[in-house]
């Protein structure tokens, strides 16, 4: 087994290395150490990246780690990179997306009903960009598929979970959150 300062050093190597975020169990794999090892060297990283301020971050999406601009210095990152924009997801995709995120698990009736319109190119573009999957049947007439959200998902939004989703207002104004909807029952 190698010393800590050298695991550190290469748990940033290979992060740096993947440019995205890199599943627990494949990185302990990769450095052939236990995952309460690998814990614990990624705390003392994210650690140390907080309280020197560094230009990045360690992140964490649900089981994945990611090496991440920080916040602070992003804008410098968005002007460098701004002629190279990735295409952006549409107002109707979005919708879509935001319903799935909330009300999870969702069938695409349900998805229509909601917003009121049909959802087929929306469903099939997320699922497409791999921000939404199928996560089962529900258990009713035709057996409709459930979407829910991904890892990719909370990585492209910046969350750690779906509990760090912003709270969306209730019909009164007030919030609510209460994390994704029971399963509807017919």
């Amino acid at each position: 087994m190698c010393e800590e300062g050298s695991l550190k050093g290469r748990i940033e190597a290979i992060l740096f290395v993947a440019g995205e975020a890199v599943r627990v169990e494949d990185l302990a794999r990769a450095l052939e150490i236990e995952l309460p090892a690998l814990e614990d060297a990624l705390t003392e990283l994210r650690d140390e990246y907080d309280f020197a301020q560094r230009g990045f971050c360690l992140k964490r999406f649900g089981h994945h780690v990611q090496l991440a601009t920080r916040a602070l210095y992003s804008t410098d990152v968005v002007r460098l990179l701004q002629p190279v924009q990735k295409q952006s997801l549409s107002q109707a995709v979005m919708e879509t997306l935001a319903v799935v995120a909330y009300r999870q698990p969702v069938t695409k009736a349900e998805i229509e009903q909601i917003r009121g319109v049909k959802c087929d190119y929306s469903i099939h573009s997320l699922v497409t960009k791999n921000l939404i999957t199928e996560v089962g049947r529900k258990d009713t007439l035709g057996r409709p598929i459930l979407y829910g959200t991904t890892e990719e998902f909370l990585s492209h939004f910046g969350l750690e979970a779906l509990e760090d989703l912003p709270a969306m207002p209730d019909i009164n104004g007030e919030e609510k959150h209460d994390g994704p909807a029971p399963e509807l029952v017919n």
